[in-house]
């Protein structure tokens, strides 16, 4: 069979205040588009179909639009999975008869061992999950992390494999090897420790991924990301977008590119070089400056919009090097206590206890007689 496989979709984000709502629907058509040119079976969603997990009205009326052409209208099978940006309860609203329509949205982990089979190819949708729901679902304290955890869930499913079928895992987390690319990406890993190994996902024949922005974010033949279709922030401005197509029988993953609809320029020059407008059909693009003059100029941001009326950043050379100085210098004043407390206060989302603090300064203070 052949399946396109999208994710990241993120229905009503928005770029520094600034609608992407008819960018979105722009983006989804030619989705559409490449889906009927490609004539495949199915459509794989990856997760993040929105932006928050309580979106608002135009943001529900949009993906709602999007669902029915692709289902109703076209009549392409949909499989889907909630993501860390999407609230499971209410995107699960309709599951129940949604199926009767070959529209396969899974919120649930309890529901992501029972595949869905289309043709040759059995799918498994699992839904952003945390690590409590697994060790709930196994009842199991032994899963310590998400890489445990997954292991669980694999072996579970090769319990389902039908032999002689194809099994494609449809998921959404971070897998060991992989970068964050884009600003946009919401961190759900810590550190290494909770990123999922890719030989835990080896027997899968695919792995249909979401959350990382960039489909270059990690190298592998059969675990992909499709990354998002637009870019959402000025760290995507470079990256290509598009989506997989995937043949199950012989294997082939096809990379079609997308279009940006309004796309996302870094300009970098003196007031007097920027101050020229640009091609009209450049005009509504989304722009970030760095200037590179030293001296005040009044109301710089208003004067640039008169030629860039979508300037999504505005920043200054001589500005960002002293404020990496500062950083630098900051850094080399800290102890190795402190950056520890730094380092996983950013990414723990919270302060080391006393406790904890006892450990790591008792810890530090072996390291380093033990390397007088």
């Amino acid at each position: 069979m052949r399946f396109l496989h999208t994710a990241d979709w993120h229905i009503g984000k928005t770029l520094n205040d600034f609608s992407l709502l008819d960018d979105q629907l722009a983006t989804f058509k030619q989705i559409e588009a490449i889906a009927k040119d490609q004539q495949v079976d199915a459509i794989v969603i990856a997760g993040d179909l929105y932006d928050r997990s309580v979106p608002n009205e135009a943001a529900v009326k949009l993906l709602n639009q999007m669902l029915q052409d692709l289902n109703l209208a076209d009549h392409f099978p949909l499989l889907a999975i909630s993501g860390n940006h999407d609230s499971a309860v209410r995107l699960s609203t309709g599951t129940d008869w949604f199926v009767y329509q070959s529209f396969f949205l899974n919120t649930n982990i309890n529901d992501a061992f029972t595949p869905v089979t289309i043709k040759d190819t059995q799918f498994f949708l699992l839904p952003f999950f945390g690590i409590q729901e697994v060790r709930s679902y196994f009842n199991d304290d032994k899963i310590k992390n998400v890489n445990d955890a997954m292991a669980r869930i694999t072996a579970e499913m090769e319990k389902h494999f039908v032999p002689g079928k194809r099994h494609v895992l449809v998921a959404h987390f971070f897998a060991a090897g992989s970068k964050r690319t884009a600003d946009s990406e919401t961190l759900i890993e810590i550190g290494g420790l909770s990123a999922v190994t890719t030989d835990v996902l080896a027997p899968f024949d695919y792995v249909a991924l979401g959350h990382l922005h960039n489909r270059n974010a990690l190298n592998d033949e059969k675990v992909k990301y499709s990354g998002s279709p637009m870019k959402f922030s000025v760290s995507e401005a470079k990256q290509e977008k598009g989506v997989w197509i995937v043949d199950t029988a012989p294997f082939k993953a096809e990379w079609v590119p997308l279009s940006p609809v309004h796309d996302i320029h870094l300009l970098k020059g003196s007031f007097a070089e920027l101050a020229t407008k640009p091609a009209e059909a450049l005009r509504e693009d989304f722009y970030d400056i760095e200037l590179t003059d030293q001296e005040r100029i009044p109301d710089v941001l208003n004067k640039l919009r008169e030629y860039y009326p979508k300037i999504v950043s505005l920043h200054r050379t001589h500005q960002a090097k002293q404020v990496q100085l500062n950083l630098s210098k900051k850094r080399a004043q800290e102890s190795p206590l402190d950056l520890l407390a730094d380092f996983y206060s950013q990414t723990m989302g919270n302060d080391l206890t006393d406790r904890q603090k006892k450990w790591a300064e008792k810890a530090l203070t072996q390291i380093m007689k033990e390397e007088e």
